[in-house]
């Protein structure tokens, strides 16, 4: 197969999502940053938010992150006291982490910031190609 049997590298669709990542984040980022948070300590948060706790294996599957990197991330939460550890009532083996009160007071402040920056993404592609944009996602990825 030769470079011309190949897509046009712009209509690559990997490098496609990943531009599309891109482009939204710079949105979230500075958010992140005036709150001395990194994008995948707000991914733990927003996971843990409204959940009565998660164990980890759960949480590193709904956040998309790596057992290893999770365990960092959530060494660093805890220091910060925005995240807690319980053990599981009748398996003192298993763990539940749960959103601690500074990591609940951390989500009421970004959440409605993060909500302001979904707005201005719906009102510039319109809710229903935002719509649109969720399930094909949801159906390449299923």
């Amino acid at each position: 197969m030769s470079n011309q049997d190949l897509r046009d590298f712009q209509k690559n669709l990997p490098m496609a999502l990943l531009r599309a990542r891109e482009s939204v984040m710079a949105r979230f980022r500075p958010l992140m940053r005036d709150h001395d948070i990194t994008e995948q300590q707000w991914r733990v948060i927003r996971a843990l938010h409204g959940a009565d706790g998660m164990e980890a294996t759960a949480l590193a599957e709904q956040t998309l992150l790596l057992m290893p990197s999770l365990t960092r991330i959530l060494k660093s939460l805890e220091e910060q006291k925005l995240v807690k550890r319980f053990a599981v009532e009748g398996d003192n083996r298993r763990k539940l982490i749960r959103l601690a009160a500074r990591g609940r007071d951390l989500y009421a402040k970004m959440a409605p910031l993060s909500e302001a920056e979904y707005k201005k993404i719906e009102s510039r592609i319109g809710a229903e190609k935002l719509e649109e944009l969720y399930k094909l996602l949801e159906d390449i990825g299923g």
